[in-house]
């Protein structure tokens, strides 16, 4: 046995220490018996340092087995402090093997971190840009280019005047890709939009000739005064990218993207798009009036006739479809998918909803919230990110009852109401 855990005799080491008038030096793994704590440390035996916990508990947003489905970027404290309590500072210090080990493989770490800075910059630059048409209205401005970058579409409802083609028309200009606009009236037909084939006499051959639908960018303008048999002509494109006409289905290009826009106002000779199509739109959201000083600011600039068209691009079609990839790595944890899945089954048991959410307005609000975070310059979601989502997301995809709607409820209202009962998850301690 190895002398230094041997038992001592007190009255032995007592003796020795009267002779020299020193400390005797106490062995390796033995206390000091001046030390006053001695017999307490020494009845609990040699410290042993704790098991490092596995990187999932330690980090709190899981392990990165791999670099697609590693966070872009590890959680900073001052960005998550609002949602997540910092952990409680610990007394054993870390071993020298898991002090050489990083939570984040440094690759991914420092690839990842320049891939959200580039996505936040290329995100403000955009916003910015189409700002300088549509001013004062940031928000909606930053919900239309989140869906451009979630590959997703758009539909801007508010009344006349508002600047509703002005914001699409500005994002089209902002982006270096096929812009095409169709103006929707009750005589507009499918083959107006699609595309129509024709016998060719100089050929001797049907030839297809592509509609404005063939381009990345489409500005389908008061969408709700055409016939629903043209406006389902949109229904096969908006989800599939592709257009069958005769049999023969044709690719359109990418990135794809529709905005389209209605008065809810006036609702003569218009036709109300149904529930399968307003699935299919992404985001839809509402510009509103502008503030007081930004009216003064517009009316300063009155010489300027059409802002959309002073606008130049700051974004290529190429570069859409790498942001996109890039915010396909964006970190989600598993208690954020459970929370908007919550999220989407509280509307459908909701007593003032009659048709609630599918499936297809989770899958949205999670792939707004990766470019949301992404945006704001962080490679992980936070709970914020998905609540400051859900209104324009879900809130189209709802059918109130009948009752709630004479009794003056809307869709945004239920959003709101369904957030305040569901909590939302805490992040970075234990779960």
């Amino acid at each position: 046995m190895n002398d230094a855990y041997e038992p001592f005799d007190d009255s032995t080491l007592l003796s020795a220490r009267a002779r020299s008038g020193a400390a005797a030096p106490a062995p390796a793994g033995q206390p000091r018996m001046d030390d006053p704590d001695a017999t307490l440390l020494g009845s609990r035996g040699p410290a042993v340092p704790p098991a490092p916990a596995p990187a999932a508990v330690q980090s709190g947003y899981g392990s990165a087995s791999s670099e697609a489905s590693a966070p872009l970027m590890p959680p900073a404290p001052h960005e998550t402090a609002r949602t997540m309590p910092r952990p409680e500072p610990s007394s054993a210090q870390p071993s020298a093997a898991q002090a050489a080990q990083p939570a984040v493989p440094p690759t991914a770490s420092s690839s990842g971190s320049s891939d959200v800075a580039r996505f936040r910059d290329a995100f403000a630059r955009l916003v910015a840009n189409v700002s300088h048409a549509v001013m004062g209205k940031e928000p909606q401005v930053r919900q239309v280019a989140c869906a451009l970058l979630a590959g997703g579409h758009v539909l801007l409802e508010d009344n006349p005047g508002t600047g509703k083609t002005q914001l699409a028309r500005a994002l089209a200009h902002s982006v270096d890709a096929g812009f095409k606009r169709i103006q929707f009236t009750p005589d507009l037909l499918p083959s107006d939009v699609v595309g129509v084939t024709f016998y060719d006499r100089k050929t001797q051959d049907f030839t297809f000739r592509e509609g404005p639908v063939f381009a990345s960018i489409v500005l389908a303008d008061e969408i709700n005064r055409a016939s629903p048999k043209t406006q389902s002509a949109l229904l096969e494109v908006m989800e599939e990218r592709k257009v069958t006409v005769d049999g023969v289905t044709h690719e359109v290009p990418a990135p794809f993207i529709v905005l389209a826009t209605q008065n809810p106002v006036e609702q003569l000779g218009t036709y109300r798009l149904p529930e399968a199509q307003m699935d299919r739109f992404l985001i839809k959201t509402s510009i509103g009036y502008p503030s007081h000083d930004v009216a003064v600011d517009i009316l300063r600039q009155v010489d300027v006739a059409d802002r959309a068209a002073a606008l130049a691009p700051v974004m290529t079609g190429r570069e859409v479809l790498e942001l996109r990839a890039l915010a396909e790595r964006v970190h989600v944890d598993d208690a954020l998918v459970e929370y908007i899945v919550r999220l989407t089954e509280a509307t459908r048991g909701h007593e003032d909803v009659l048709v609630g959410s599918s499936m297809r307005g989770a899958l949205s609000l999670m792939r707004c919230a990766r470019v949301w975070a992404a945006a704001d310059g962080r490679g992980y979601v936070v709970p914020d990110d998905v609540r400051e989502l859900a209104g324009p997301v879900l809130a189209h995809r709802l059918t109130l009852t009948a009752d709630a709607t004479f009794a003056g409820m809307t869709p945004d209202m239920v959003v709101e109401r369904i957030l305040e009962d569901v909590p939302a998850p805490v992040l970075g301690g234990a779960h």
